[in-house]
């Protein structure tokens, strides 16, 4: 389409990812008119943003995106990266979608009767729009990186693939969230010497008293608990997720364990000058409120168990197998060795092409499950939208078809206003 051309649907959605199709799945089914967007390829994240190791942390059983459950011969294992997008490129190709690929939105603006989407490839008008671009557009580095000496290699866990990447030498990975333990994994499996910055992240249970802890939890109705009804939202919206790896057939990250093998452990990073780094005396704190959190699922599972009088083979009582003797709050790269930090703090989101009044004023969206106050503009793909499962492969057909209902019935209200 030239670049002076404007077209016309009744739906634009931003985002080809399994959020974005999703929701285009159940419009075709609906016989509403609408085109994705993707700015890159479909599925971008799970082809380019992944190491070689990459698995599944959630077991395969899980994936039931619309029309298309995990149909493989391992429900309870935990797909590699290749597999996840064969599994992905088979949802798309179930209904052939209205898909434009290497289109980049740059402009999403209100006019009369809906909304102006302005891209690389021309210009759309349409009643009503679907943000599915995710929460991973920026990758966070603190502000302090720039103080550290140019000789320390320096990347961020969305560029990381192999170990072989990395110079020799030591590395520090800062952040415990999934893709912090599970590169510092990949890094100590390999024999590299391992640092880490270990911060506020809980972890879980994987296999527990015979069962994955995620059937047992699923079982018990935790993950169908709504925003609006658990019992600690702002804690559900802003902590890390638990981790834990799928890595040969699933097991716990035990940062204890690894400390006892040879990974240097450190608290949460707060500094740096030249080769020196600073770290806050948080590392005992960090990993008892892990452990605490590891255990109260525990206890949950076993309550459950006890109340439903489930026979369930009985689990060992956890016990710390490793304490950091004094704590760290200073180090030198240029002593130990370490050439290399992995920044896996996370992404953060880039609305800024979104001009539309539905953030709150630290520029987060607002909405009830995916819904904005703004007429026609929805969200979906973000965790904790509606569930747990929102922002995974458990939960995102139940959001794109609530979406979807909201969106059909909007242009049915329309069509009936115009006639």
């Amino acid at each position: 389409m030239p670049h002076s051309d404007v077209s016309h649907v009744s739906v634009v959605i931003i985002g080809g990812g399994q959020a974005g199709l999703s929701v285009s799945w159940y419009l075709t089914r609906a016989g509403i008119d609408h085109v994705v967007l993707e700015r890159h390829r479909a599925f971008h994240s799970w082809r380019e943003n992944r190491w070689d190791s990459f698995c599944l942390v959630t077991p395969n059983w899980q994936c039931r995106l619309p029309g298309h459950p995990y149909q493989g011969d391992d429900p309870d294992g935990f797909m590699l990266r290749n597999e996840i997008v064969d599994y992905l490129d088979g949802f798309a190709a179930s209904f052939d979608p209205p898909l434009r690929e290497g289109v980049s939105v740059t402009r999403v603006s209100p006019v009369p009767g809906g909304y102006r989407v302005e891209t690389t490839a021309g210009v759309w008008t349409c009643a009503q729009v679907v943000v599915a671009t995710g929460g991973y557009d920026q990758p966070i580095v603190p502000p302090y990186a720039g103080a550290i000496v140019p000789d320390v290699m320096q990347m961020h866990s969305a560029d990381y693939r192999r170990p072989a990447q990395l110079p020799p030498g030591g590395t520090l990975i800062v952040g415990t969230g999934q893709s912090g333990v599970q590169i510092m994994e990949d890094l100590h499996r390999d024999g590299r010497d391992v640092h880490l910055a270990v911060g506020p992240a809980p972890r879980s249970p994987r296999k527990y008293r015979g069962r994955d802890a995620t059937d047992w939890l699923h079982d018990m109705g935790h993950y169908a608990i709504t925003i609006d009804r658990h019992p600690d939202p702002i804690k559900a919206l802003t902590q890390t997720n638990h981790y834990m790896s799928g890595r040969d057939g699933g097991k716990e990250i035990d940062l204890r364990r690894f400390a006892r093998d040879g990974v240097h452990l450190y608290g949460s990073l707060a500094g740096a000058d030249g080769t020196r780094l600073r770290f806050l005396p948080d590392l005992e704190k960090n990993l008892d409120d892990a452990d605490r959190s590891y255990c109260g699922i525990r206890d949950q599972i076993d309550a459950w168990i006890a109340t439903q009088g489930i026979d369930a083979p009985p689990a060992p009582p956890f016990e710390k197998v490793w304490r950091p003797e004094a704590a760290v709050t200073e180090i030198d790269c240029a002593a130990l060795g370490i050439t290399s930090i992995v920044w896996a703090i996370g992404f953060r989101p880039d609305y800024g092409w979104l001009e539309v009044d539905c953030f709150d004023a630290q520029g987060r969206p607002l909405y009830r499950r995916g819904v904005t106050d703004v007429p026609g503009v929805y969200f979906i793909g973000l965790g904790w939208l509606n569930t747990w499962g929102s922002g995974r492969f458990l939960a995102v057909a139940d959001d794109a078809c609530y979406l979807a209902e909201q969106i059909v019935q909007r242009a049915r209200a329309g069509a009936q206003a115009a006639e």
